[in-house]
């Protein structure tokens, strides 16, 4: 949908198919010098750009299964990626697999989630990553 970058900030792809989700987030994060990738395809997750460092994901937007079966390829394909799982059913996320196996790198947040608690998740684990 729309790609803004900055060179030293963490790069993030925020996937939702709600426009007032996305619109948000793209005015909250920007303003905090994060670089954006934004997109209301779900399948989008398994297309990552190689600098992303972390994926804020609205899995409720999307058919259940499908989700589920992105979050997990995903986390297969990119280990080390933060995952930030907006949903109002975090109990679900929480137990799932492949996905609750990766605890450092996985966040689940129950709706709603505010730009301020995502950009922090972002920012921590940027720090984390770091050299």
């Amino acid at each position: 949908m729309a790609t803004k970058s900055s060179a030293k900030s963490p790069y993030v792809t925020v996937i939702s198919n709600n426009p007032e989700t996305l619109d948000g987030l793209d005015s909250y994060l920007s303003r905090a010098a994060v670089a954006l990738h934004l997109t209301r395809k779900l399948r989008d997750a398994r297309m990552l750009p190689p600098a992303t460092t972390a994926v804020v994901i609205f899995p409720d937007d999307y058919d259940a299964d499908d989700a589920m079966e992105s979050l997990t390829a995903l986390r297969a394909a990119r280990p080390r990626l933060l995952l930030l799982i907006v949903t109002s059913a975090p109990q679900r996320f929480r137990s799932a697999g492949p996905l609750a196996g990766r605890l450092l790198s996985t966040i689940v947040l129950p709706k709603p989630a505010f730009g301020w608690t995502i950009l922090d998740a972002i920012r921590a684990h940027a720090l984390s990553e770091a050299p």
